[in-house]
């Protein structure tokens, strides 16, 4: 297996346009929308679910939202009743939130402010399983241990999940979708028209910017044996791995654990 790098990603460096990161973030989201990037989840999702013994979900490092909201379409589609997703990031997107709780009141809700995957409100965490959705990778290995230690305090559950493995080809896989979704940001998206157009229809800058994020994604994926060492500083649990068909041609992993007490 390739190394894994903790690379520069223009999605979170501070000093990267604002425009340019919203750009990255929204094609991506429509993405695995447009994609079914999520669909390979449910059933893994469905029996974690089950082993913590819970309906309700925090979802850490939410970013823009849309995972959450693609998820629970993908669990409509099969069948299954979804549980209630509150999202919450360090830097919260309410705005962005907002617009995604209006598509699913009774199964999205947020909090407006930030919340620290490290250290969890106990009122606030009460109850719900812990979900992080394509947001480890972006943990550095110190960060991430801190991270799972912290969603796994005083919870039925923590359930982590990326849409590539560390495998750059992962990543060429969504192509077919996300470059029809990044062409279609100038008029789908939040921004600007002109500025989406500059960095779509008039220059490669968005392309670039993509390509080059979604291939470091990939350097920045954990393995299997990286996450059970990242998780073995919380005792008394057990863990589970597995990979998972992301849309047609690509693959993600996902990795959730449970106290042994949970049945």
């Amino acid at each position: 297996m390739l190394p894994r790098l903790q690379l520069f990603e223009f999605n979170d460096a501070r000093f990267v346009p604002a425009a340019l990161q919203r750009m990255i973030v929204s094609s991506l989201s429509r993405t695995l929308r447009w994609g079914k990037m999520l669909d390979g989840l449910v059933d893994p999702f469905v029996e974690f679910l089950a082993a913590a013994k819970t309906h309700q979900v925090l979802e850490m490092a939410s970013g823009a939202g849309e995972p959450a909201a693609v998820l629970i379409e993908a669990l409509e589609a099969r069948g299954h009743v979804p549980p209630t997703f509150t999202l919450t990031d360090l830097l919260p997107h309410p705005e962005a939130w907002k617009a995604i709780e209006a598509r699913h009141p009774e199964r999205i809700a947020f909090i407006p402010e930030p919340v620290d995957a490290t250290n969890i409100d106990p009122s606030l965490g009460a109850g719900r399983a812990r979900v992080i959705v394509n947001g480890l990778h972006h943990f550095p290995p110190q960060l991430a241990r801190r991270a799972i230690e912290g969603m796994a305090k005083d919870a039925p559950g923590v359930f982590i999940a990326e849409g590539l493995v560390r495998n750059p080809l992962s990543f060429a896989a969504m192509a077919p979708w996300g470059i029809p979704a990044l062409m279609a940001e100038p008029v789908l998206g939040e921004g600007s028209l002109l500025a989406g157009a500059a960095m779509t229809w008039l220059s490669p800058l968005g392309l670039l910017a993509s390509a080059w994020d979604g291939t470091v994604s990939t350097f920045r994926c954990y393995s299997e044996q990286e996450l059970r060492e990242l998780a073995s500083g919380v005792p008394n649990w057990r863990w589970e791995f597995g990979e998972y068909k992301a849309g047609k041609l690509g693959k993600g992993s996902w990795f959730w654990g449970v106290p042994l007490g949970a049945r």
